[in-house]
């Protein structure tokens, strides 16, 4: 692999990347970087969790006319849990030079601070194609200034439907730009957006496979009213240390994530009935351990950000086969050996089929009987989540939560998990066993000279 420093990026941002522990770059860095500092068109195919962000985030930084106070790049996600993800990203690689402003624009928050935050200019804004439409409907965005476009998981955008804002925001950018177009996947209609609004992009195709020495694909027929007990026998056989299963429906999901919560597994649900805060809460306990499974629609996981994840289970296979690499995609990540299992009924073997013929595989049926559960499953996970009702708006900051947590209440650091802070809540992940003294402890104490409310999620 190539390292930064052979690109010609400044000393700063080649010792704030070293920091970041950015040594040698991705595939889809070294292929795409080259081209996006240049400022050509990109239209750019690789798994999740292979390193986009920085593929793209680091040229435009490299590009940004930091005395120019206004909106000179535009980076749209399908979802308000990816945007964040990719703000933050960019935050830190920002770190290389002063003053660069990243707004994030998103639905499911009050729109009067954005609108706040957008009077006194940006640098990037980093925000759903939804939200975005409305600002510019609305004239309390400027985009006249973007000289880079950036849609990121641009077929799960077209997925969702997103479709009529993309056109409609396009029509507020200048002609003359850099369109750079992120997929996970090139269906046609994601090459009839490149076409549309690129010019003479440059293709880019790296990690589109999942190679089987990483990830260990199994596949499972099971009758329907069977699914349930086989994905607990799954779980109970190879205890995963975190599973995302994925499911076709909302009805699915609910169903089940009863099933199993019945069975006594610690099990959450996420799908599209859920207001933004609930997934959101959803989202953070999962991701920080304190529950170790999560039943979800594709739309509702856009953004879920685990850098070990256990393993995938499909309770349903995914109608496109081109899907069912984007969900499995999440485990085996950084060379990690990733777990990937698959049920369908008597019915859907053709699904099997058509993912062999995409993937150039010849995975055949597993035996189902050799899922034998052996000994104890873990029911309780070891983390409790506590969330705090304050955050950056409230000039709250993780040390803040750190400090309290460790310095006031005497708790040991390596006691105290990730730690979330959004506009205006924060999550705190605790070790099980110190939880009720870190709940007392930020109940009863003052953080930055104030009390704040304390709830427990478990």
């Amino acid at each position: 692999m190539s390292a930064f420093k052979t690109l010609p990026l400044s000393k700063s941002m080649i010792e704030n990347l070293d920091l970041m522990g950015y040594h040698e770059m991705t595939p889809i860095q070294a292929g795409s970087l080259p081209h996006v500092l240049k400022g050509v068109d990109l239209l750019a195919q690789a798994k999740t969790g292979s390193g986009k962000t920085a593929a793209f985030g680091i040229g435009l930084l490299h590009n940004l006319d930091v005395k120019l106070f206004r909106v000179q790049a535009l980076v749209m996600c399908p979802t308000r849990e990816l945007a964040e993800q990719v703000a933050g990203e960019l935050r830190r690689i920002a770190r290389f030079k002063h003053n660069i402003k990243i707004v994030t624009i998103c639905g499911g928050v009050p729109f009067r601070p954005q609108q706040l935050s957008l009077e006194h200019q940006a640098h990037i804004v980093v925000g759903t194609p939804g939200r975005i439409d409305q600002h510019l409907r609305r004239e309390t965005m400027n985009l006249s200034h973007v000289t880079t476009l950036v849609l990121d998981e641009a077929d799960r955008m077209l997925d969702i439907g997103f479709a009529d804002s993309i056109d409609a925001i396009l029509e507020y950018v200048p002609e003359q730009r850099q369109t750079l177009l992120f997929s996970a996947t090139f269906p046609e209609p994601i090459l009839a957006l490149s076409t549309r609004f690129q010019r003479d992009a440059q293709r880019v195709v790296v990690d589109v496979e999942h190679e089987e020495n990483v990830i260990s694909q199994h596949f499972f027929e099971s009758e329907w009213e069977d699914k349930s007990e086989t994905v607990a026998k799954i779980l109970e056989t190879y205890k995963p240390s975190s599973t995302l299963i994925f499911c076709n429906t909302k009805l699915h999901c609910r169903t089940l994530s009863k099933a199993l919560s019945a069975k006594g597994l610690s099990c959450l649900a996420i799908h599209g009935d859920l207001e933004q805060k609930e997934r959101t809460e959803v989202l953070v306990r999962f991701s920080n351990g304190s529950s170790p499974i999560l039943v979800a629609t594709d739309v509702a996981a856009r953004g879920l950000d685990i850098s070990e994840l256990g393993a995938v289970i499909n309770f349903d296979l995914p109608f496109e086969p081109e899907v069912y690499i984007h969900r499995i995609g999440r485990t085996g990540r950084a060379g990690r050996e990733g777990l990937a299992f698959s049920l369908m009924t008597p019915k859907e073997a053709f699904r099997l089929e058509d993912v062999n013929l995409l993937m150039g595989t010849s995975f055949g049926l597993s035996d189902i009987d050799a899922l034998v559960p052996s000994g104890e499953v873990e029911v309780q996970p070891a983390m409790v989540t506590l969330s705090i009702n304050g955050g950056r708006k409230s000039k709250l900051r993780a040390g803040d939560i750190l400090g309290a947590l460790t310095k006031d209440a005497g708790l040991k650091g390596s006691s105290v998990g990730k730690i979330n802070c959004f506009d205006y809540y924060s999550y705190v992940a605790i070790e099980r066993s110190v939880a009720d003294e870190a709940e007392e402890a930020l109940s009863t104490k003052k953080i930055k000279g104030r009390h704040f409310i304390i709830h427990r999620h478990e």
